[in-house]
């Protein structure tokens, strides 16, 4: 067994490859806040195979966490050195490890703030980049503006305040970059959301605006933000998958990152400077995200939360056992096909049919133990981004509606909390409180769920949208999801 470290490399031998490079050349140049599972076995992949071609060693990623639970990655990626172990899992069972080495530090703002505001205030920090979630951008769903309500931006903007979130300390260190004559770094969103670069600039120009609109003004013109599209399977890591990584590789890794083998990158091409040579390894570099991004989030992103609830209610615990299901295979091409599709603008060089028949082979590969607890996770922030806005310009223009209503309505029954066999659903949600006890009236109220304006906003008082919700939804509590499917 070997604990990794930079001094232990050379005794992983020839079965886990390791950087080809030398670590102590690598320079930093990227501040990434939100390092998990996606971003290390995406962004941060990309960046160490440049690195394995002799490229972008002034680009090394110093990681940000500032929320408690982002401690455990401090101390991980502290005592390995910064190093993790990325495993490819295929279908046929074959792992496919591989050490990663482009993250060089990383920072845990809550123990130290100056350290971070250096580290973005520093010329040598060109790029900031994020993986915070759809939910950290503090967008509200219907309004589409800046959402204060969170504690953590309450904080930042009082006056003369240490900033403790992601938004606080980037505006600063943009403020002080401004002072001291530094050029601001471009702000890189790579989370699943439409226009995540247009987010963030919006986004982060509000909370700039309501400490100093003359720097909001200075954010908004002089800062770019480019979109991008990112695609992966990264499911949670698993006791399992240390073992499995132990045992046949002989590599003791704290935080080992699973994937599928399947890794996408479209990115804008809308820097403020010079940027890592991505295209050099496999990444889009593109003059519009968007295209790209609605097929992402209307096809695959909406298509998980088609399988999700309705696949836990049946019974299901896994994605891959749903798309092992002839059934749910053929509710979600139907979805893809007859709603996901016709919202769609053409997507250059891609074949949209085999996209989406690859999409149920990937989410059917069995090795990846994709959870479906995963997948209906903080569904507030997911359903109105991905599935709404299909369920909107459908109604626009007259099409059907009925798998998208289905799913929605799937999301309100699987928030009342119990499954069809009876046993407790633990519904994981920043809204959890709220969701929950509006669903546990759906009963005597089948509108109760989906009255809330700031989920919904026009929805509730749609008649045709109203009369399937209502009808998908009794389905599902008189004759089960798998019977509701198959009556469908």
């Amino acid at each position: 067994m070997t604990a990794l470290t930079t001094t232990a490399l050379d005794a992983l031998g020839n079965d886990v490859p390791t950087p080809g490079y030398d670590r102590t050349a690598v320079k930093p140049g990227i501040v990434h806040f939100g390092v998990g599972g996606f971003h290390r076995a995406h962004q941060a992949m990309y960046l160490d195979r440049l690195m394995n071609d002799g490229k972008a060693l002034d680009w090394g990623i110093v990681g940000v966490g500032v929320l408690p639970q982002d401690r455990r990655m401090y101390d991980v990626l502290s005592t390995q050195d910064h190093l993790y172990t990325l495993v490819i899992k295929h279908p046929d069972g074959t792992l496919e490890p591989r050490v990663i080495g482009s993250v060089v530090g990383y920072l845990f703002a809550p123990d130290n703030p100056s350290a971070v505001l250096d580290r973005l205030v520093d010329p040598a920090t060109r790029i900031v980049s994020l993986t915070i979630t759809e939910g950290g951008y503090n967008v509200n769903q219907v309004t589409g503006e800046l959402d204060t309500s969170d504690p953590a931006l309450a904080a930042d903007l009082e006056p003369g305040a240490t900033p403790g979130s992601v938004f606080g300390f980037i505006v600063e260190a943009l403020a002080r970059r401004r002072a001291a004559g530094v050029p601001p770094f471009t702000v890189m969103s790579c989370d699943n959301i439409p226009g995540n670069g247009h987010v963030a600039r919006k986004m982060l120009a509000s909370f700039a605006r309501l400490k100093d609109p003359e720097l909001a003004e200075f954010l908004e013109t002089e800062v770019r933000f480019p979109n991008c599209m990112v695609d992966r399977i990264t499911p949670v890591t698993t006791d399992a998958d240390r073992a499995a990584l132990a045992e046949r590789f002989g590599v003791e890794d704290g935080w080992p990152v699973v994937c599928e083998p399947f890794t996408q990158w479209v990115l804008e091409d809308d820097f403020g400077g010079v940027r890592p040579p991505y295209e050099d390894v496999g990444v889009q570099i593109v003059g519009d995200v968007e295209p790209y991004e609605l097929m992402k989030l209307r096809l695959l992103n909406a298509s998980h939360q088609a399988l999700c609830y309705l696949g836990y209610l049946a019974g299901y615990r896994y994605a891959h056992e749903v798309c092992q299901d002839k059934l749910f295979v053929d509710f979600l091409l139907r979805y893809m096909d007859d709603e996901g599709t016709p919202t769609l603008p053409p997507v250059p060089g891609v074949d949209l049919d085999r996209y989406k028949h690859q999409l149920v082979e990937r989410f059917a590969n069995p090795e990846v133990r994709d959870t479906l607890a995963r997948l209906c996770a903080e569904s507030s922030d997911r359903i109105p981004k991905w599935l709404l806005p299909v369920v909107r310009e459908q109604l626009a223009a007259g099409r059907s509606i009925t798998r998208s209503v289905l799913v929605v309505a799937s999301w309100a029954r699987y928030a009342e909390g119990v499954d069809e066999q009876g046993e407790p659903i633990e519904v994981v949600d920043r809204l959890r409180d709220k969701l929950v006890e509006r669903a546990q009236h759906n009963h005597e109220d089948p509108l109760v769920f989906i009255s809330d304006p700031d989920l919904f906003g026009e929805l509730a008082s749609d008649d045709v949208f109203v009369t399937q919700y209502t009808a998908a939804l009794k389905s599902l509590h008189e004759i089960g999801a798998r019977a509701t499917l198959e009556a469908l």
